[in-house]
This record gives C-alpha cells, structure tokens and sequence, in this order.
C-alpha cells in the first residue's frame, strides 16, 4: 500500500481515533467522546483500530511532511513555492469561504473548522479580498458612563495623569481597577496634532548654539565626577566645538566660550543658549532675568545672548544633532587616559573627521570649507581674554589647610584662623591673603586629599618641635618647681635639656609630684644633675616601702592639675582685714 493510502485508509477505519501530526513527528492521540446514554464518556479504541493506529503512525514516520498533509487533507500554504503552484487552495474554496465570512458572518475559526483548513488560511484570504474583521459585537463598559466626563478633563487638562484623574471617576462612582482605567483612558485621550516646522536659516557668522551634554562619570580616586561635554556649533558651517569638563559650573561655562571663541578666532554676532541656570535665572513669559556673569562675558566678547523659548529645543536643533553624532561618531567606543588626553581626542576629531563630512547649508561645501567662508564674517576678539578663574574665600581653622573642591591644601602656618582667597584653573590652585600670593598647588580632582608644600611642613614641624619643648618644661616646673634648678646645672654639664624634660615628664606620669619632687632634690644633694639619678633615688624609695613597681599611666590634664603643689595662702592678711573692720570711721 502507497504511504498516502496507509495514512488515509487508517483515517477511515478509526473513526474514533484522530492522529495529530506535525511535520514528521506525531504529537499525540486523543480519543473522541461518544454519547452512551444520557452521558458522553470516552470511548475506549479496539483492537484492530489500536493495530490500524500503529500502522499509521509507522507509514507517517516514513513519509515526507508534505505527503502526508496532502493525505489527511491539509493544505499547508506557508510550505509553497513558485514551483508548486498547484498546492494553493481552488477559487471555487476561496469564493466559499468569502462567503460564509461576508454573507454568513461567520468567524474565522468556524469558516476553518467547517471546510477542513487551516485558520492562517482563512485569515489570508481575508486579508487579500481586503474585507473588515467581523467580530463580536463590543459589550458595554464600567467606563461607559464616564466618558463624557473624561473627554471633557482631558480637553481641558490634557498633560493630567491617568492616576489623578482614575482618583477624580472614583469619587464619582467608578468601580474598576486602576490598571484596566490607565488601559481606557490612553484609548480616549486626545492625541494632539502633529506641529510642522520651519527650516530655519542663517547668515554666515551670524548664528551659534550652545549646550551641555552628560557623557556618564569619571572615577578620579575616590571621587566620581561627572563627564560633561560643551558643545558649541555655528549655525551655518556646522562647524563644531567640543570641550569636556568635570562639571557644569559657571566657571567652566565660560572656559569652553573662551576656548571656542580662541579656536575660531572670531565670535559670531548671536549665541542661542537652553533655559540653564548659567544663562537665565527666571523667565516670566517674555520677560527674561539673565545671569549677571553671563552678560559680563557677552558684553566683554560683544555679542547677544538669547535664549530659546520654552519646551522649544527645535529651535536650537543643530547642536542637538551636533551631540547626538559626537555621541555615535566620536565617544562611542572611544578610550582615554583622563580628561587631558580626552580633550586632545576631541580637538583632533573635530579638526579632522567632524570637519571633512558634508554641510547641509551647500552640499558641495564640507564643513571645512564652508567655516573658511564663513569666518571671515565673525567678529574680532577683543584684546584681552576674559577672566574665568575660580575665586573662592575659604576660612583656615587651627590646622594650617585651605579646603577647596573636596581636598585640602596647605598654607604657611602663620596664617592660620584666618580668611584667604582661593584662585583656581583648570590647572593649579593659588591662595592668597589679599594681594600677597601665599601658596601654589597642583590642582586635585581627587577627594580626601591633602596637597602639601615641603617647605610648609618643614616650617610647622620645627615649629612644633620648639612649641612642643617649651610646653613641657613648663608642665615640669609647674609640677615641681626644684626640677629648673636640675635642668639648669644639667645645662651647664652639656646634657640634653630636650631628652631630660622627656624623661622627667615620664617619671611624673608614673610616680606623681610628691615623689618626683623627693627624687629630684636628692639627685642635687648627690650633685648628679640626671635623670638617672633621679630614676635611682625613687627605685630605691620604691623597695624600701616594699612597692610594686608603679604602672605608668596618663592622666587628663585636670587630673594632673589636683598634683600640683599649691602655695598656701597667707591668713596675716585676713586679721589684717578685720583690724580695719574695727577701727572707727
């Protein structure tokens, strides 16, 4: 028996068994249901339809895919090539199933059920007669009653949220959940009409936009710093500026104006800036309120300053798509060491590749040549570039460190507790007290860090040292005035006064005044002016009493003070007192 005529005359002589084949490979049998009475139940195969079943599925094993669809009747359309034009469905099949679409209004899957093909089929000649989906009939919806009031919020509030407004239906009686509302009402809000534009046109150094662009972080150390970019294009030549920074800071706004204006040497007549805080404090409709600085700078430079409208970046479009190729052409992908090697890439790349491509203003033109054109017509600079250091007043506390931008430098320490200025580029830190430059420092990027001058410590250190000496020896003579008599016949002898006041001091953290006092007078009656002597005369104290030998430990400075020996007061000068009490006026 040929494969077709296994599979279709086991189709026939098991009507209760259907076989489900994909391809190759049959997925699984599922037993039809038969009524048995008043109940339908599962209908258990026979014998010989179990055999027929077996044989069937080893023939379709056998057999190729598409046999074996023509054999069960099917007409798998998507398997169809130019060259097997004869497996597509007849005209008198699709006309039947236009019909019952169009006239019968039938649903697609009934439509396949019934004339024993495929959905997608169905589906496909529908789509190519070019008729509409007929389906259900839409039921009503919990919104239904509230779409009047929807439509008219949304007309006049068009920006409300779905969640403020799904709270307003609520308190109105709607009883939905609040994500099937966000679903409704993305359906029923007012889609706003498209807005044409206008091409807008410049004159040859007429024109240049500005902006700042984030490019991610930078880690420096400890600290991580934003990377931004200022990008500066003009508007006719297309020719682009970029120059990246560690922040958006006034400071560094005017560096990348300086730095752009140096390059091209010339300033065009009109710079068009965003709604930052660097160029417009406040804007009430028309009436603008412009940084101070900023207009500083625009008056030293001579050009306009003029900020777009709001929520109108299109105005200023040609340096948003200048950033968004330097985002594609030039950062993607790229590598650096830091921000000076960074900013070398920048000024080669728009040196070279950004410079070679094509100007939209001319075709013929690239960008290379049009700004030769067009730099004819920018204006001169002026004769002085603009100053854009960083000045800062910083206050020094008892430590000899100016803190600025997160890491402390150092100072001379005799001006200390005191208020200087900070100047600072891009490059160096410069202190001062007035006029008087006190301190230059490499400028940090790091956080945390302490930038100090060797002269500065060496000057802190000696001083301490001394200061350190002298406040030593005046806790030891304090604490036991007959201690000055030892240092100084310890001087005369060529002793160490440094090493000796040390050495004292420990002897009184451990013994306590009364007996460094006892040690000290009896090493100037043997006349041994050391501090040996002084360790032996309380070591031979100590094991006479039979001590243990003391623990040295430091005291607070008000527990040492009680140590201290006091001079009693005088009381001659109280009788002195009530003598004069009693005599008579």
């Amino acid at each position: 028996m040929p494969k077709e005529a296994a599979v279709t005359g086991c189709a026939g002589r098991m009507g209760r068994i259907r076989v489900l084949c994909q391809r190759h490979k049959v997925i699984y049998w599922r037993r039809t249901r038969r009524w048995a009475g008043n109940r339908r139940q599962s209908v258990r195969p026979t014998l010989p339809e179990r055999r027929a079943a077996i044989s069937a599925v080893r023939a379709v094993r056998a057999c190729s895919g598409r046999a074996f669809w023509a054999a069960a009747g099917f007409h798998p359309l998507s398997h169809l090539t130019e060259e097997e034009p004869h497996l597509t469905i007849s005209p008198e099949l699709e006309a039947q199933i236009l019909r019952y679409f169009h006239a019968e209004h039938w649903r697609i899957g009934t439509i396949a059920s019934q004339l024993k093909v495929h959905h997608g089929t169905v589906s496909r000649v529908i789509t190519q007669a070019g008729l509409p989906r007929v389906g259900a009939p839409r039921r009503a919806s919990r919104i239904d009653p509230y779409l009047p009031f929807i439509r008219e919020t949304l007309e006049q509030f068009p920006r409300l949220t779905a969640s403020r407004l799904y709270v307003m239906v609520k308190g109105r009686g709607y009883s939905g959940q609040p994500d099937h509302f966000r679903h409704l009402v993305a359906l029923h809000r007012p889609r706003p009409t498209a807005e044409a534009y206008l091409r807008l046109r410049t004159l040859p150094g007429e024109q240049g936009q500005i902006d700042w662009a984030h490019f991610g972080h930078l880690d420096i150390g400890r600290a991580r710093r934003p990377l931004m970019a200022f990008v500066m294009v003009l508007s006719w030549s297309r020719q682009i500026f970029l120059r990246f920074f560690l922040d958006a800071r006034m400071e560094n706004f005017l560096r990348g104006h300086s730095a752009a204006f140096e390059t091209w040497v010339g300033v065009p007549r009109v710079l068009l800036y965003d709604n930052l805080k660097s160029a417009v404090l406040e804007r009430q409709g028309q009436a603008i309120r412009f940084n101070p600085t900023l207009l500083h700078f625009a008056g030293h430079y001579r050009y306009e300053p003029r900020p777009v409208a709001v929520y109108r970046g299109n105005e200023k479009g040609r340096v948003e798509r200048a950033i968004r190729y330097i985002r594609e052409a030039f950062f993607a992908g790229r590598s650096f060491a830091d921000l000076a090697d960074l900013n070398a890439q920048a000024d080669a790349w728009c040196a070279g590749e950004a410079a070679d491509r094509r100007c939209p203003e001319d075709v013929t033109l690239t960008v290379r040549e049009a700004f030769a054109l067009e730099s004819a017509h920018l204006m001169a600079l002026p004769d002085n570039p603009y100053p854009t250091d960083e000045q800062v007043a910083v206050k020094v506390a008892k430590t000899p460190y100016a803190r600025f931008d997160l890491n402390d430098y150092s100072v001379p320490q005799t001006h200390v507790q005191r208020t200087l200025s900070v100047v600072a580029d891009p490059r160096q830190v410069r202190i001062l007290e007035g006029q008087t430059l006190l301190a230059t420092h490499a400028r940090s990027y790091d956080r945390g860090q302490c930038i100090e001058n060797p002269a500065h410590l060496e000057t802190l250190a000696a001083h301490k040292h001394q200061a350190s000496q002298h406040r030593g020896t005046d806790r030891l003579t304090q604490a036991v005035p007959e201690s000055r008599d030892l240092l100084v016949r310890a001087a005369e002898r060529g002793g160490h006064l440094g090493a000796i006041t040390r050495a004292l001091l420990r002897l009184l953290d451990r013994y306590g005044a009364a007996e460094l006092r006892v040690g000290v007078l009896d090493a100037l009656a043997r006349e041994v002016p050391h501090v040996n002597a002084v360790r032996l005369a309380l070591e031979r104290r100590r094991e006479a009493r039979d001590q243990p030998p003391p623990v040295e430990i430091t005291l607070s400075e008000q527990v040492q003070r009680r140590d201290t020996p006091v001079q009693p007061h005088r009381l001659a000068s109280y009788d002195q007192l009530t003598e004069a009490d009693d005599d008579p006026a």
